[in-house]
C-alpha cells in the first residue's frame, strides 16, 4: 500500500484503546496503520501487541517529542503518503481516500488536511487546524473556524476546498518525498508549532499546502500532548 497511517504516542494507552479501533476499521485496507511508540511506560506497546495485532508498531527508546519523534519513525516508512494522525482523535468513512484522491488531483501540493471538528462538542470547530490555517503578517498563526479561544458552529460555510498555508499536525497527510525534501521537522520545536514551520518550508521551495471539507475528524485536543 503507498500509504501508511502514522500515529505517535506516548503513555496514551487510553486513547489508543478508545480511538484505534476506529482508525483500523474507516482505513480498512486503503493504508497501512502503524503506532509509533516515544518510549512509553504504561504498557502501551504490551495493549497494541495483545489486542492490534494488524497494527504495525515501531517502538523507540526515548520521547523524542512530536517533531523528532515522527522524523526517527518515518525514517523507517517507506510510502509515498503519510498521513500524521494524533492518537485522541476520532476518524470517519473514506477519510484516507478523500485526502488522497485531493493530493492526486493537486500535484503541486504537498500536503492537506481534512476538516477538524470537536469531539466532545461535534457542531463545533477544534481548536488544532479547524479549517485550514493561515499566518498574519506578525506571524501570528489563525485558522479558518478558530481565532483566539474562539471557535465557530459547523454550518457547512467551510465545506470547501482550497489552498491554506498551514495545515494541522493533528490530522496531516503529505507526501513522502515532500517531507523528506526539507528534512522533516525541526526537532528543536520538540511539540509545538512544528507543523506550521514545516509547512512554511515547504511553501518556500514552491509546494502548496491545501485543505479539503470533504473528509471530517474529531479530535479531543490536548490529548496526545
Amino acid at each position: 500500500m503507498d500509504t501508511a497511517v502514522v500515529i505517535l504516542n506516548w503513555n496514551g494507552h487510553a486513547w489508543l484503546e478508545q480511538f484505534l479501533p476506529g482508525v483500523v476499521a474507516h482505513t480498512g485496507g486503503t493504508a497501512r496503520v502503524i503506532v509509533a511508540d516515544n518510549g512509553s511506560t504504561d504498557g502501551s506497546v504490551a495493549w497494541l501487541q495483545a489486542h492490534m495485532p494488524t497494527v504495525e508498531v515501531i517502538a523507540m527508546p526515548e520521547n523524542l517529542g512530536f517533531a523528532g519523534g515522527y522524523n526517527a519513525a518515518l525514517a523507517r516508512v517507506e510510502a509515498n503518503y503519510y498521513i500524521l494522525l494524533n492518537s485522541d482523535v476520532e476518524v470517519t468513512p473514506d477519510w484516507v481516500t478523500t485526502l488522497r484522491g485531493y493530493l492526486e488531483r493537486h500535484p503541486d501540493m504537498a500536503a492537506c488536511q481534512p476538516k477538524v471538528l470537536a469531539w466532545k462538542d461535534r457542531t463545533r470547530f477544534e481548536h488544532a487546524g479547524a479549517a485550514g490555517g493561515y499566518i498574519d503578517r506578525n506571524g501570528y498563526p489563525f485558522c479558518r473556524g478558530r481565532i483566539f479561544e474562539l471557535t465557530e458552529t459547523d454550518q457547512g460555510q467551510y465545506d470547501d476546498e482550497r489552498e491554506v498555508f498551514w495545515a494541522t499536525g493533528a490530522c496531516l497527510m503529505i507526501r513522502a518525498a515532500d517531507f523528506h525534501a526539507v528534512g522533516g521537522f525541526d526537532a528543536s520545536l520538540f511539540a509545538h508549532m512544528e507543523e506550521i514551520d514545516l509547512c512554511w518550508r515547504l511553501k518556500r521551495i514552491g509546494r502548496r499546502i491545501g485543505y479539503t471539507g470533504r473528509a471530517t475528524i474529531h479530535h479531543v485536543g490536548g490529548g496526545a500532548l
